[in-house]
């Protein structure tokens, strides 16, 4: 079984890829299979942020694209979407910054919650990549 050493920001010369979801793009080491059906084994030193388009360098050079895989997340808006970034800080939760929408994992009881503040909650199955927090690493979208 190959080894994946070291995460990069690029993976123009991708000769395969593999499909993560957050958990499994947060992981050090764990096996998972690539797209083309191969076995590998990632074994970084440190727990990686890897993001859709990110790539992992196998020891002998081979790049594999990482595909952010679609989960169950909640999109929400509010006419005070501050105080509800606040309430989500407040409890630790990662969360997506999006342009008028705040997003994180599907969570009924948070939902309930958010809801009773004012806010609409929209469910979908969609890419999650949330913010890095201060200490982290930071993902700034120029969409």
């Amino acid at each position: 079984m190959r080894r994946a050493l070291r995460a990069v920001e690029q993976a123009d010369a991708a000769l395969d890829s593999v499909a993560l979801d957050l958990e499994g793009r947060r992981k050090r080491r764990h096996v998972v299979e690539t797209r083309k059906g191969e076995t590998i084994l990632i074994d970084l030193e440190a727990a990686p942020v890897l993001r859709h388009g990110h790539g992992l360098v196998l020891e002998d050079g081979t790049v594999i694209r990482i595909e952010a895989l679609a989960e169950p997340v909640l999109d929400i808006t509010a006419p005070d979407l501050v105080r509800i970034a606040w309430h989500l800080g407040n409890r630790h939760l990662p969360t997506e910054i999006r342009p008028g929408v705040l997003r994180i994992r599907a969570d009924h009881v948070i939902a309930g919650m958010l809801a009773g503040l004012g806010a609409e909650i929209h469910a979908r199955k969609a890419v999650f990549e949330p913010e890095g927090g201060a200490y982290g690493h930071h993902h700034h979208s120029h969409d």
